[in-house]
């Protein structure tokens, strides 16, 4: 059979989008990557069901008509929730817009992805962590044993910087500053975006002596942060191995402190972190900056924040008085470290 010429220029798509582009550019993320492939698996399984085949691919199987019957499909015959559909279109149109930058032509799939509508679905509360609960986790860890004192190191930077796990994980030494006046760590999140945690002491002097046992006194700027010891490559740890470990001290924290979820699982602590910050003071345009949200309606979904702090928050940006009022959180140097806190 003659090769489909178009059919083979998507068939490369896919292969140069999951294997280079998103780990590339988009996310470090291991279950990011899977739901990429995942949905892109999926989609060609819907379309197997329309009685097309792989060689018949073309820019009109990714067209608004075929996806929106695949959303119904996935709903349907595969008995996906509203947020698991979500979850696949909002990777679909990741896909679809890397090919429209890829080539102009096909720019318009990318356009008529984002016109479908998404599912409703009922917003699902993250299950917070107390700063009780957080410290009868971090008690739980075993000091004595070297990977007892990585863990710490790594739960207690995660939950001073509210940072994602990705982020934490994929974390190399050249861009951790522990020797300078404001020790600090620069994170690369999502979408590229870069921004800057400050550290206090306590979080500073776990980090240094962690990396000191670990890296030694001149550390590979390229080494990763917190990487496996299992091979001779120090690639970085995985997700599912942190979730392990957290969810062992979880269930040992439970049994003292029952305000410890026993499936605690990481994003609890970027969470908890954002909570406690709330529960500062800081208000709500603050806590968006430092958790690096890009909007700030993100932020108040991501917390449930309610509408008078929402009107307050809206305030803050609409009035110049208050924008200027803001820099007043700040530290004289511009720094945020009074606001990188932890409690043991």
């Amino acid at each position: 059979m003659r090769n489909n010429h178009e059919a083979v220029r998507f068939a490369r798509y896919i292969s140069d989008f999951l294997y280079d582009y998103a780990p590339g550019f988009l996310t470090k993320s291991s279950h990011t990557l899977k739901s990429y492939a995942d949905t892109l698996s999926l989609y060609i399984s819907f379309l197997e069901t329309q009685g097309i085949r792989p060689d018949q691919f073309g820019r009109k199987v990714f067209e608004k008509s075929f996806i929106e019957k695949w959303i119904k499909w996935l709903i349907v015959e595969r008995g996906c929730c509203a947020d698991t559909s979500n979850v696949r279109l909002g990777a679909l149109r990741v896909f679809l817009q890397y090919v429209g930058t890829t080539d102009i032509s096909l720019l318009y799939l990318s356009q008529e992805a984002k016109t479908i509508r998404r599912q409703k679905c009922v917003k699902k509360k993250v299950e917070g962590l107390t700063r009780d609960a957080v410290s009868a986790i971090l008690n739980e860890i075993d000091v004595t044993t070297k990977t007892g004192r990585r863990d710490l190191a790594l739960i207690s930077l995660m939950y001073a910087t509210a940072a994602r796990i990705g982020e934490i994980l994929y974390l190399k030494m050249d861009h951790v500053f522990l020797e300078t006046r404001k020790p600090h760590v620069i994170f690369n999140g999502k979408g590229g975006k870069i921004r800057t945690a400050f550290l206090l002491p306590r979080v500073v002097s776990i980090l240094s002596e962690y990396i000191k046992e670990t890296h030694g006194l001149e550390p590979d700027p390229n080494d990763y942060l917190f990487y496996s010891r299992v091979g001779t490559n120090r690639q970085a740890l995985t997700e599912p191995a942190i979730d392990k470990r957290i969810k062992k001290y979880a269930v040992a924290a439970h049994e003292k402190c029952e305000e410890v979820p026993v499936n605690t699982h990481a994003h609890q602590f970027r969470h908890a972190k954002a909570t406690h910050w709330l529960e500062d003071g800081i208000n709500v345009v603050q806590v968006s900056f430092l958790l690096g949200h890009e909007n700030l309606e993100t932020t108040m979904r991501y917390l449930d924040v309610s509408p008078i702090e929402k009107e307050k928050a809206l305030a803050t940006l609409s009035s110049e008085k208050a924008l200027s009022d803001i820099r007043k959180w700040k530290n004289a140097d511009g720094s945020l470290s009074d606001f990188i806190q932890i409690k043991r």
